[in-house]
C-alpha cells in the first residue's frame, strides 16, 4: 500500500475532526444546516472528502442525513439525552466497580492525581470539562475492556452536544465535585458495589442538571 492510497483516508478522517470539534464549539449549532459547498471552499477540498468525513459524523450521532436536503447537526431531544446518561451510568458505573475491586495502588494514585487536578479547576469551565472526561475515561482505560470503552467514547460524543449545559447551572461544578470525592473514596476503600453507587448517583444528578 502506497503513501498515495493512504491519503484520501487521512484527509476524511483530517476534515472529520476539524468539523466534530467546531460542532462541540458550537460554531455549528444544533439543527444547523451544514453547507457542504462553503465548507469544501473553506477547506480548499472537493465534496468527495468532506461527504466520507459527514457519514463519520452520522455514524457516530452527531450528525443527521436527510433525504434530498443534506446534513445537519443533530439536535439531542430531552428523551435522546436521558437515554444517553441511562447507558452511561451503566457501563461506567460497572467500570468503577472492576477498578475498585482489582485496581492497583499506582492507578490509584495516578486517578486520585487527576482528581486533584479537577479540583484545581472548579473555577475554569473548560479545563473542569476535560478534565473530568480525562478522569472517566481513565477509569475505563483501567477497566480494560475496550468495547465497553468505545460505547461509551461514542456516546459522549452525543453527549457533547450538550455540551457544558449541566455545567452552567449555578452550584453544579461543587455539587460534581463532591459526587467525584465520592467515587474516589470508594474506590480507595476497594468497595466495589458503593463505587457503582456513587457513580449512577453522579449521573443521575448531572443528567438533572442538564435537563
Amino acid at each position: 500500500m502506497t503513501d498515495a492510497s493512504l491519503a484520501p483516508r487521512a484527509l476524511y478522517e483530517e476534515v472529520a475532526e476539524r468539523l466534530r470539534q467546531r460542532i462541540f464549539r458550537r460554531e455549528l449549532e444544533p439543527g444547523s444546516w451544514i453547507d457542504e459547498l462553503k465548507i469544501a471552499e473553506e477547506y480548499g477540498i472537493s465534496r468527495t472528502p468532506l461527504r466520507e468525513a459527514l457519514k463519520v459524523l452520522a455514524a457516530e450521532g452527531l450528525v443527521t442525513m436527510k433525504v434530498r436536503r443534506g446534513a445537519y447537526v443533530t439536535e439531542v431531544s430531552e428523551k435522546d439525552l436521558a437515554d444517553v446518561y441511562h447507558l452511561l451510568a451503566l457501563l461506567e458505573s460497572d467500570a468503577a466497580g472492576v477498578v475498585a475491586s482489582r485496581a492497583e495502588p499506582a492507578a490509584l494514585e495516578a486517578l486520585q492525581a487527576l482528581h486533584a487536578e479537577l479540583e484545581a479547576a472548579a473555577g475554569d469551565r473548560d479545563r473542569f470539562f476535560a478534565i473530568n472526561e480525562r478522569f472517566h475515561m481513565r477509569v475505563l482505560e483501567l477497566a480494560e475492556n475496550r468495547w465497553r470503552q468505545q460505547m461509551v467514547t461514542d456516546l459522549r460524543k452525543v453527549m457533547k452536544l450538550n455540551r457544558h449545559n449541566s455545567l452552567f447551572k449555578s452550584g453544579r461544578i461543587d455539587e460534581s465535585l463532591a459526587e467525584h470525592r465520592a467515587i474516589m473514596a470508594a474506590l480507595l476503600a476497594g468497595n466495589a458495589p458503593l463505587t457503582m453507587q456513587r457513580m449512577q448517583e453522579h449521573f443521575q444528578h448531572g443528567l438533572e442538571a442538564a435537563t
